[in-house]
């Protein structure tokens, strides 16, 4: 049924696991809210199961959290119950049934996270439809090496190859050389990863080896990185979505980084076209979802993702796409990461400015002439800064609004220091 790490789990010993799951914390009475946070993914998962099974609702929480903001977490959202390794219970005393379903925060990279409900069968019915679009995986075994606290891994990387019958391979560790051999070890292997981890992973293997396929989601790849990915990768796969709506599109065939896919059937898709994108509303149901995502729907009905609408900068009435200016600037040789942010500026109101990481020493004359040759005049950045590293999460998002305050209050580069260490 499934294997995680070294061990596999069949259907029987894992049906027994969540009878005693459900047993040790209650999980009978389907209006309670259970709060999960393991650092045992075959006991984590066992009792999602349960939950699921039982229609209750389940908060998950990834295992590294410290237990208090595990509970602080909890009792925001109203949760009945908080449980922890060996079951370990604890009662939170909120009142009223829960919403029967799987309890959510977005990521919060721009601005605060917000609390997401999605209900067991709004999942059933994004999965039923994910299945019936995107048939290429069906012959190949998925690895599941992200967090299965997050609907990424939980819902699309597990979920979804339980319905199709498959045995789902989740892979705790963020060391890419011990993937890579797990990789080895499995006949078609289809990874479910984040971008950064897909990007180390085509980095260390050896010339001429290659996966037969990758699935990235979670944040617009900077064409370097797709480059050498889809090089070392047979089928490159990319969805889009978000905390609201699940998937919401899948690409097939990823060849351009912003080409998100085509919507899944169950979903409603408003954008914009070429000459003028416009923020995508998602109509899933009977809910509207307007996700601050600027793009456009192609004639083919591919929909393409431009920039999020709070991260485009307008220098004197003219819009500048962030990823524009960065994929130009880690073409450059030595550039190794680049995120290109707002500056306030008193004439054009506002200005891009860059950060960027290198291999070797680049200056910054060389890099604003790299520029100028290949960016407009109003996408050349007025000021660069030069970091160890980029403060990029672990699936590769990074929050430009929080870059341009830590640079508007002179601490980016404490800052980054600090990631780095």
């Amino acid at each position: 049924m499934i294997r995680i790490d070294d061990k596999f789990y069949d259907r029987a010993v894992m049906q027994t696991m969540s009878r005693r799951a459900a047993a040790a914390v209650g999980v009978a009475d389907h209006g309670l809210s259970f709060a999960v946070r393991m650092s045992d993914t075959a006991d984590y998962l066992s009792l999602l199961l349960a939950i699921r099974e039982a229609g209750a609702s389940a908060l998950p929480i990834h295992p590294s959290t410290p237990h208090a903001a595990a509970r602080r977490l909890a009792t925001d959202f109203g949760c009945h119950r908080l449980v922890t390794d060996g079951f370990a219970v604890e009662q939170l005393g909120a009142a009223g049934p829960g919403p029967g379903g799987l309890l959510q925060t977005t990521s919060g990279t721009t601005g605060e996270p917000k609390r997401i409900i999605r209900t067991w069968s709004e999942i059933d019915r994004e999965i039923e439809s994910y299945v019936a679009t995107f048939h290429a995986p069906e012959t190949m075994s998925p690895v599941v090496a992200c967090p299965v606290t997050h609907s990424y891994g939980l819902i699309c990387g597990v979920f979804v190859a339980l319905r199709r019958g498959q045995v789902p391979h989740v892979v705790g560790t963020g060391n890419p050389k011990y993937l890579i051999a797990r990789l080895r070890d499995t006949t078609r292997p289809l990874l479910y990863s984040s971008p950064a981890m897909l990007h180390a992973v085509a980095r260390l293997l050896p010339a001429g080896e290659t996966i037969c396929a990758a699935m990235t989601s979670g944040t617009v790849l900077p064409e370097t990185w797709l480059a050498t990915i889809r090089a070392r990768t047979t089928h490159l796969f990319q969805q889009y979505g978000c905390s609201e709506a699940g998937c919401v599109a899948i690409n097939p065939d990823l060849t351009a980084s912003g080409d998100m896919g085509l919507p899944l059937s169950h979903h409603r898709v408003e954008a914009g076209d070429g000459a003028q994108p416009r923020e995508i509303v998602v109509h899933t149901g009977e809910r509207t979802i307007r996700t601050a995502d600027l793009g456009y729907t192609r004639p083919d009905g591919m929909l393409v993702f431009v920039a999020r609408l709070d991260d485009t900068i307008n220098v004197s009435g003219l819009n500048v796409y962030p990823k524009e200016v960065e994929d130009v600037v880690m073409a450059m040789p030595g550039v190794t990461d680049a995120v290109a942010f707002r500056r306030l500026d008193p004439f054009a109101g506002e200005r891009v400015a860059l950060a960027f990481s290198a291999e070797h020493d680049v200056p910054p004359t060389a890099l604003r002439e790299w520029c100028i040759q290949n960016l407009a005049a109003h996408q050349v950045p007025i000021e660069t800064v030069r970091l160890a590293r980029l403060p990029r999460q672990a699936n590769g998002k990074i929050n430009r609004r929080e870059i341009a305050a830590l640079h508007a209050a002179g601490r980016l580069e404490r800052s980054a220091e600090d990631i780095v260490a």
